[in-house]
Order: C-alpha cells, then structure tokens, then sequence
C-alpha cells in the first residue's frame, strides 16, 4: 500500500477512450492537500470545500501550457465568501506543476453539513488563465446554480466551452497504519473531444437563456458513446478513487476496459506558491507616494501577507510606488 501511495499521489494521469473518442484524466492528491491546509485553520466545512476545488484545478490545469496559469475561482455572498486556486505549469519539461488555494469566510457562518446554497449563497464559478507577459488573460464565469462546485464545474464547460464535460470525485480524511489523519482526494475526469457544436454559433439571448448540459451538446453516436463512459464512470467507488491500493492504470482498466483506454504520461503535482517581494513592488508599483503614506504603519513599514502561504513582508515605504526614492534592497519576507 504504501508503495502505490508513494507512487500515485500528487500526479495526474491523463489517458484516452479510443473507442468512444473522449479524454480525461485521473487525480490523486495527498502531500498536496495537507501542504495547503496546513498554511490556514479552517474548518472542516470549508477545509472540504477547498480540497474538492483544488483536485478540480488538478484536473482541469494539467492540460495548460508550459509557463501558463490557470486559476479557479468559487465567489459567493454565503459564509464562504471565496476559493481560489492557482494551477501554475511546470517550468520545464518533466518538472512538477504547482497548485495553491486558499479561501475567504466567515467563521461563525459555516457550520457541517450545510448545503452549497447556505454555505456559499448566490455566486458564480470562474476559468481564468494567463499565457504571460504580452497576452490578455481569458475568463469564463457561469453562475452557482448547481448543488456542488464539482456540478457547476460540469455547467460551466458545456456553457462557456461547448465541451461535454462529467467529474465524479471524492475527497475526505483517512488514516493510514501507524500515520494521522490527513485529507485526500481522488477524481477523474471525461471530456467529449472537441467538435463543432450547434450552440457554439449561436448568438441569441433566447437560445443561450437557459444553461446548457452535457446531453444538450450531443447527438447520435457521440451522445451513444458519451451515455456509455458516463454509465461506466457511475460504478466507481470513493476508495477506488481515492486508494491508495488501486493505482489509476488498474482503476481505468476496471472501469473502462472495452473502450480501449490509453494512457499518457503522468504529471506530478506540489505545493507551491508564486508569491514574492518582487510581485509584492509590481502590485503597488500604480500608487503614489501620498497612497503609499496611507498604508504605511506607524512603526515605518509597509506590510503585506500571502493569503495562499502566509510569507509575510516587510517593506520601506520609500521603495514603493512610482515615486520610490530607493531599491529597497534590505526588504524581505518574514515568515
């Protein structure tokens, strides 16, 4: 067991169904998780809500560009008011990508057992991706009107990406022999290869209305194929998907083994955050130096903390703005 835990956790292996034309992918995330809750105290409720975006973003962001970012984002006038998670690519070829993710709440409106609608409120799920310097960011939003973010997850590609889409995930807290308690989670994900959609073209108000599904996207065999893989996906069981006994190439070969599946290499997953002094200067480099002054303490210094991992810096007022006097070279992190 614990060889297949070594092996399988924190990756995402991306494979094909040959004989119904779909993609997808499947997720473990173990280190991953705690490395993320670790930086906060949250509750349980929302420790839950965090781990299923970010094996979301897991699934979603390992089919990104080298040097892209995409981020998910959940908003909401509930007791969560907002998760959001970084999904940034490796560096360089075979190197790990990195995900972050952290939420705003309130406390004393989040409780166990609360559904999406009490917990969140009205809101929307957001797609944002940036290709670097030079490029415009692309977003996609599609409002919370599904029971979990996973469902809406689902909503918003066949709305916004004509792309049938279906997740079946798990996440949850287990115990390994001899260890404590930490979160997992588990997922996989399908995706009707693309095509020419009949509402891709589709400009009217009335038309575009009502959200879309999945099954509205499809006909004939691809509607055929896509019922079939969907049906086999329904049979999975929560600690299939979580393991760590089954690796995913057995689980798809358990699930899917009439469709010709076949896999793709894996792509390994860390913690990791983007945030720097650097990034801190960049973000306050639009303000003068009367809006600098406003945010400078009494002890002399500008703050400003990560909300994903909590580095803390300290910086000389002068060295902010477009009116900065010095390089601030003795500024820093504190952690």
């Amino acid at each position: 067991m614990i060889g297949d835990k070594i092996a399988w956790d924190d990756t995402v292996l991306p494979f094909q169904l040959d004989a119904s034309d779909i993609r997808g992918r499947v997720a473990r995330l173990d280190g991953v998780l705690n490395s993320i809750l670790s930086q906060h105290d949250y509750p349980s409720a929302v420790e839950a809500l965090v781990a299923e975006v970010a094996l979301l973003t897991a699934l979603i962001g390992q089919t990104i560009k080298l040097r892209w970012k995409l981020s998910l984002q959940v908003r909401g006038n509930g007791g969560v008011r907002l998760i959001a998670t970084d999904f940034m690519a490796p560096e360089k070829e075979g190197a790990p990508a990195r995900i972050r993710a952290y939420a705003s709440f309130d406390r004393d409106r989040v409780a166990d057992g609360m559904s999406l609608s009490e917990i969140i409120g009205d809101g929307y799920f957001a797609i944002m991706m940036d290709q670097g310097k030079g490029t415009t960011p692309y977003q996609g939003i599609t409002p919370l009107s599904e029971t979990t973010i996973t469902k809406c997850a689902e909503v918003y590609f066949a709305q916004s990406e004509q792309l049938p889409t279906r997740f079946e995930l798990s996440v949850g807290k287990s115990t390994l022999a001899g260890g404590e308690e930490s979160w997992r989670a588990g997922g996989v994900m399908l995706q009707k290869m693309p095509k020419a959609s009949p509402h891709a073209a589709s400009n009217s108000p009335q038309e575009r209305e009502a959200l879309l599904s999945a099954n509205d996207l499809l006909d004939g065999e691809d509607e055929e194929n896509w019922s079939r893989a969907n049906i086999l996906l329904d049979s999975v069981e929560d600690l299939e998907l979580i393991g760590p006994s089954l690796p995913p190439t057995d689980l798809l070969v358990r699930l899917f083994h009439e469709e010709t599946p076949r896999v793709f290499d894996t792509q390994p997953v860390r913690f990791g955050c983007g945030c720097s002094e650097d990034r801190v200067r960049q973000s306050l480099s639009i303000y003068s130096a009367k809006d600098i002054g406003r945010m400078t303490k009494d002890d002399g210094t500008v703050t400003a903390d990560c909300q994903f991992c909590g580095a803390h810096y300290v910086l000389d007022p002068s060295s902010l703005g477009f009116e900065a006097t010095n390089d601030g070279s003795t500024d820093g992190p504190e952690n």
